[in-house]
């Protein structure tokens, strides 16, 4: 029997817990280590040591450079969301903004990004826990992640909420630990540490490679820092939305700096950027320098809780995202029901269900299927990432002239400020077309952005259902 037991077809009331009928389970602290934990994923601990073989000691500046283009959208991003509360955050505001073709499209490839996410740290998290099961099929313990995640995520917001403190919590303290050890390290207090910083210029200089190397490595780097914006998603649970985002936002230069430049930095003045080690795992080949017992286990531990954290936050963020589309009109409306404890369980199972068939197909055509899913997503979040700046410049102009009092926070600069973010997000976007390693993602993705455009003109020509205000 279905556990379902409340429909929100109709418009909430004003004594509806949350935002179209959302319990508001998500207390500050949640909301403060979400915000903290949604730039920290399994990207940071293993993927950035691709960046940093490809590109030198640069890579910190190409780290740089990648997290100010991300604050400065989150920035416009959380101008919108205090000026203008919605469920579904930036799926409301482009919709409003940019029309409804633009709003289907940014809230169903947002839902696809978070789907395929899912499996992607499924399987991730599976060949991480082989490591200690090695006998265990991959396919099996990935199915198993999911399914507990998913398990928690039907419970409640809030159980979401406490599993995300945890984990945040988790790779908040890692950072943390690593910084204060390869300070120790680098300032020569460490046991038997040179100390210094040699090892920036040593090995054929700051930017071996050459300034192109550095500017491309940028496209990669701003993927790393997507989940930023989970926060304004989950506003729509939290007891204090807009406080949360402001405080989240206003953060988030403190957590780019923190979390990915300054630990770049450690890598590349402890460990020879040329280490083969690099590539593998930057942080462990640091924590192996550093002579700290069990360094690649301690790891190990850390990628498993970031890819965990991942996994569970792209459950919540696809099942938030497709009740959002329900309640613009946008997807069918049976995933509107809500179970008593105001969650959309019907959404959580469609993402899961996409996510299921990904890991079987990842055990089935690892080279084809499964590739084919890992290329078509990996430009989605630059394009909706550049939607939101649009979408921002927009209703800037709507919001000063018809209720200038809700700017209460402001997009720096404006609109000299806005117009640079969107085109340096557009030469982003661009580069992908034209370097080596992004080519397919980049023609794959737009196919994906084609194939919803499609969908939507479908939609339209059989009916377009009235949507409500979100």
């Amino acid at each position: 029997m279905s556990t379902d037991t409340r429909n929100t077809s109709a418009p909430p009331d004003d004594n509806t817990p949350g935002q179209g009928g959302l319990e508001k389970g998500l207390q500050r602290r949640h909301m403060n280590l979400i915000a903290l934990g949604g730039v920290i994923g399994a990207g940071l601990f293993v993927g950035s040591g691709v960046v940093v073989r490809q590109t030198g000691p640069a890579a910190v500046l190409s780290f740089l450079a990648a997290g100010v283009l991300t604050v400065l959208i989150m920035r416009m991003l959380a101008e919108m969301t205090v000026a203008r509360p919605a469920l579904g955050s930036f799926y409301a505001h482009v919709r409003e903004t940019l029309g409804a073709r633009a709003g289907f499209a940014v809230g169903w490839l947002y839902w696809y990004f978070f789907v395929i996410v899912v499996a992607v740290e499924a399987v991730a998290g599976g060949r991480i826990v082989r490591l200690w099961l090695p006998d265990a099929p991959l396919w099996a313990i990935s199915l198993v992640l999911m399914a507990l995640l998913t398990a928690t995520n039907m419970v409640s917001a809030r159980s979401f909420g406490e599993f995300e403190y945890w984990f945040s919590s988790v790779k908040v303290l890692a950072i943390v630990v690593f910084l204060f050890l390869g300070a120790l390290y680098v300032l020569g207090l460490w046991p038997e540490a040179s100390g210094g910083l040699g090892h920036l210029t040593a090995h054929g200089g700051f930017a071996p490679e050459g300034v192109g190397a550095v500017l491309a490595a940028v496209v990669p780097c701003v993927g790393f820092f997507t989940g930023a914006e989970i926060v304004t998603i989950a506003a729509a649970e939290s007891t204090e939305p807009e406080r949360a985002v402001a405080a989240a936002i206003r953060s988030i230069v403190l957590r780019v700096v923190a979390f990915y430049v300054l630990s770049i930095l450690v890598v590349v003045a402890v460990v020879p950027w040329t280490d083969e080690a690099v590539e593998v795992s930057p942080y462990a080949a640091v924590l192996e320098r550093l002579d700290v017992p069990a360094a690649a286990t301690v790891m190990n531990a850390v990628v498993l809780v970031a890819v965990l954290s991942c996994l569970n936050s792209a459950l919540y963020t696809s099942s938030r995202m497709l009740f959002a589309l329900t309640r613009g009109g946008d997807a069918p409306r049976g995933f509107t029901r809500l179970s008593r404890g105001g969650v959309p369980r019907r959404a959580i199972l469609a993402g899961t269900s996409v996510g299921y068939a990904s890991v079987v197909a990842a055990w089935i055509s690892p080279d084809v299927v499964f590739q084919f899913l890992i290329d078509s997503y990996g430009a989605i979040a630059l394009f909706v990432y550049l939607a939101i700046a649009v979408a921002q410049l927009r209703m800037r102009r709507t919001l000063e002239r018809e209720a200038p009092d809700r700017l209460t926070l402001r997009m720096w600069g404006y609109p000299w400020l806005s117009r640079v973010t969107i085109a340096a997000m557009a030469a982003v976007i661009l580069a992908m077309a034209f370097l080596p390693d992004s080519r397919a993602q980049f023609w794959l993705s737009l196919l994906t952005v084609a194939i919803v455009l499609g969908a939507y003109e479908v939609r339209r020509r059989h009916g377009e259902p009235q949507g409500r205000k979100l």
